[in-house]
C-alpha cells in the first residue's frame, strides 16, 4: 500500500468518526481511499443517502492530511504498526469479516492478530474474587490444553486486567484493545501490565495518539474485542455493562459466546445468567467445556505453510472436507474465510480446523489475509 493511500485512509477515518460502515462502503464502492479523496467534493451527489453534514465533512478531507502526516511520523518513531483493511496481508482476517471493522488499526508489540486460535475474555470492572479465580483457571487451562492461544481483552479494571495478567503468568500471548491512542495507558495503574504485554503480545487501537478519552470510545472498541476472536467468554457481568454489549456484538459477528453461571443472588453474574436464559451464550464450567464446544483438540494442529507440503494424490476426505473442496472449486479455487463460511453455512470458527487438516493433506494452501487456495481438484 502506498503512503498516499494510507494517509487518505487515515483522513477518511477522521472525517467520519464512529461511522466505520460508511467509511468502508465508500472505499469498497470507489475502489480506494485515494478515489474517495479525489471525488471528495462530489460524494454528496454520488451517494443520495449522504446527509449534508456528512458530505461537507468529506469535502474538507484535505484539511486533515497534516494531522495524518503527524500521526504517521509518530508511528514510525515509536515503532507502531499501522494496518489498513485494504491490505489483506497485514490486517486481522477475522476482524475484516465484520462490516463495521475500523479501516485502520494501530498496534504495538509482536502479537499475531491472525493466530490460529483467539479468545476474548471480558467482564465487569467490579469483579469478585471468584471472577479473578475463574480468569486464572481459564488462562491456566488454555495454556495447558491450547498453548499459543491469543487472549484478547480491554485492559480495563476487573476481569479484563485479570485475563491479561493470567495470560502473562501462564505464557499465553495477550492483546489489550484500547479506547484511546497508543501514547498513553488508561487506567494508569495498568501501565506496568501493558509494558509486560508488549513482550508477550501487545496493544491495539483504532484511535490516533492524543485522542480524548471518551465514554463512547469504550463502547466502540468493544466491536474490535469481539471481532478479533473466535470466541468471547464473559466471566462476570451485571445486567448492564460493556460486557453484554461485547456479547451482543459477538453474536452479530457469528462468534461463539460463552459465560460462567452465577448464583441467583450474585449481582455480578446477573448478566451472565440472563445470557444463558436467553440462549445468547453457552454455559461453561471450565476450559474443557470451551474447547469441546469449539471443536478444538488439546494440541493445536501445526500445519506447514511451506509450498513443499507433501500432497496425497487421492486423500481420503470427510464429508465436511469434501464440501470445502467443492465450494472452493465452484469459486475458481480461492475464497476468503468469511465467504467460505457463508458458502458452507457454518460458523467461522469451524472453518479453521477444517482448513488446517486439508492443508496437511496437501489439498489447500492458506494464503495471507485469511484466504484459501485449492491446490488439488477432484
Amino acid at each position: 500500500m502506498s503512503e498516499q493511500e494510507l494517509l487518505y485512509t487515515m483522513a477518511l477515518t477522521m472525517a467520519l468518526p464512529q461511522q466505520s460502515k460508511h467509511q468502508r462502503t465508500l472505499v469498497q464502492t470507489l475502489g480506494s481511499a485515494t478515489a474517495v479523496y479525489e471525488n471528495r467534493r462530489d460524494l454528496g451527489r454520488m451517494f443520495e443517502h449522504f446527509s449534508e453534514r456528512m458530505a461537507d465533512a468529506l469535502s474538507g478531507m484535505e484539511t486533515l492530511l497534516s494531522r495524518c502526516e503527524q500521526e504517521l511520523n509518530y508511528a514510525q518513531h515509536h515503532h507502531i504498526q499501522i494496518h489498513c483493511i485494504q491490505n489483506e496481508t497485514s490486517y486481522p482476517a477475522r476482524l475484516a469479516q465484520c462490516d463495521d471493522a475500523p479501516l485502520v488499526l494501530y498496534t504495538l508489540g509482536a502479537a499475531d492478530l491472525n493466530a490460529s486460535r483467539i479468545v476474548s475474555i471480558v467482564g465487569t470492572r467490579r469483579c469478585t474474587e471468584r471472577g479473578r479465580d475463574l480468569c486464572e483457571e481459564l488462562t491456566c487451562g488454555l495454556a495447558e490444553k491450547s498453548p499459543g492461544t491469543l487472549v484478547v481483552s480491554g485492559l480495563a479494571y476487573g476481569i479484563d486486567v485479570a485475563a491479561h495478567r493470567g495470560s502473562l503468568e501462564h505464557g499465553l500471548p495477550t492483546v489489550g484493545v484500547l479506547a484511546h491512542g497508543l501514547d498513553e495507558i488508561y487506567p494508569h495503574t495498568h501501565r506496568q501490565t501493558a509494558i509486560e504485554m508488549l513482550k508477550q503480545g501487545g496493544l491495539a487501537t483504532e484511535f490516533m495518539s492524543h485522542t480524548t478519552i471518551d465514554k463512547v470510545n469504550f463502547l466502540q472498541r468493544n466491536r474490535i474485542v469481539a471481532g478479533l476472536a473466535d470466541a468471547v467468554v464473559i466471566v462476570e457481568s451485571p445486567v448492564k455493562g460493556g460486557s453484554l454489549n461485547t456479547a451482543r456484538l459477538a453474536g452479530d459477528y457469528h462468534r461463539e459466546v460463552f459465560t460462567y453461571p452465577g448464583r441467583p443472588s450474585d449481582k455480578t453474574s446477573e448478566g451472565c445468567n440472563m445470557l444463558i436464559r436467553r440462549n445468547a451464550a453457552t454455559l461453561i464450567m471450565n476450559v474443557t467445556d470451551l474447547m469441546l464446544d469449539m471443536g478444538w483438540q488439546e494440541e493445536p494442529l501445526q500445519a506447514s505453510q511451506s509450498d513443499t507440503t507433501q500432497r496425497i494424490l487421492f486423500p481420503e476426505l470427510t464429508p465436511e472436507e469434501q464440501d470445502v473442496v467443492e465450494a472452493l472449486a465452484t469459486a475458481d479455487g480461492e475464497m476468503a474465510m468469511a465467504d467460505l463460511a457463508n458458502a458452507l453455512n457454518i460458523a467461522i470458527y469451524k472453518v479453521t480446523p477444517l482448513m488446517l487438516t486439508l492443508e496437511m493433506k496437501g489439498v489447500i494452501k492458506i494464503l495471507p489475509g485469511g484466504r484459501y487456495h485449492l491446490m488439488m481438484r477432484f
